[in-house]
Parts: C-alpha cells; structure tokens; sequence
C-alpha cells in the first residue's frame, strides 16, 4: 500500500485557514466543552505517522519548518534556494515530486499547506485525507481554503471528533 498524502488544516466556518496577513492566532476553540466527544484529536500521535511535511514558502517564511526538525520537509517557491538539513525547496511540479515519495517506503505525508499549494494538490486529486478542524469563527475574509475550479471529488466521513466547540472531520476519498 502507497503511503497517504494527507491534508490536516483548520479552517473559519466561512472557509479561511488565515488571515489576510497570514494570522492565525483566531484557531482556538470556543472553551465550551459540553458537546466534547470522548476521542479527542491527538496532534502528536497524528504526526508519529508522518515523515514527510510539504509547505509553501509562506508557511517557511513563518518559521513553521521549525516544528519539523525530525521530518523531511519540501517546501514549493518559485524560487531558486539551496536545500538545508531536512528541508528541500521545490521551484516546479511539487505535486508530481510528492507523488514519485508516495511510491517510495515509508510514513504518511502531510500536506501542512498554504492555500495555493493546496490547491495544486486538490486540482491534481491526490490527496488521500482531509483532515480539517473547523474553528467557531467568521472570519470574514483571509486566505481560502478552496481556490475554485476544482475537481469532484467525493468523500467518505472517517471520523468526527468535537472538541471546546471545534468541530475535526476525517474524510477519505470514496
């Protein structure tokens, strides 16, 4: 079995993962648990089952490679930029390069995001799992999740968990 190439974001009710800046400090739960289910989203054992992190360069540029020392982590740019330690710069097709890591052994991959990488990833339909927090927020505007012009792809509901009024859905291509 090809490892999973997974998207695991948070998104407002209106379809935001940030602000127009880039902000993301809104990604808190509403601190009412009365709704909580029993499982819990568990971040650290989600990430047990990773070994390689795919980002955009704003998402670099924000220091999020950071959290990823022990992981390999390609970040797509525009840019010509040398590789360092675990991180690979991709100036080119990062949907065919993820897909030719797919087929090699290994853990699952994490599509961490920006906006814009997503959705090369969405319009290529080779995202296996999405997994997306929706957060008890209207933002009212920032950055889309869904760019438009997408594929149909359905989805088949995994598992929902609720926690402090954030609402995580697991879905898996049907």
């Amino acid at each position: 079995m090809n490892r999973k190439i997974i998207l695991n974001l948070a998104i407002s009710l209106d379809g935001y993962i940030a602000c127009d800046d880039g902000g993301f400090d809104w990604i808190v739960g509403d601190g009412d648990s009365k709704l909580d289910t029993k499982n819990k989203w568990d971040y650290g054992k989600f990430l047990e089952g990773i070994d390689i992190v795919v980002m955009g360069k704003n998402c670099y540029d924000q220091k999020f490679h950071n959290d990823f020392k022990d992981k390999k982590v390609y970040v797509a740019t525009s840019k010509d930029i040398q590789n360092h330690g675990n991180i690979h710069f991709i100036n080119g097709n990062i949907v065919k390069i993820i897909e030719e890591e797919r087929k090699n052994e290994g853990k699952d991959i994490f599509l961490f995001g920006g906006g814009g990488l997503v959705d090369s990833f969405i319009k290529a339909d080779v995202i296996d799992e999405y997994i997306i927090g929706i957060i008890p927020t209207i933002l009212g505007k920032g950055r889309p999740l869904f760019l438009g012009n997408n594929p149909h792809i359905n989805l088949h509901l995994e598992e929902y968990l609720t926690d402090s009024g954030v609402v995580i859905l697991r879905y898996s291509k049907r």
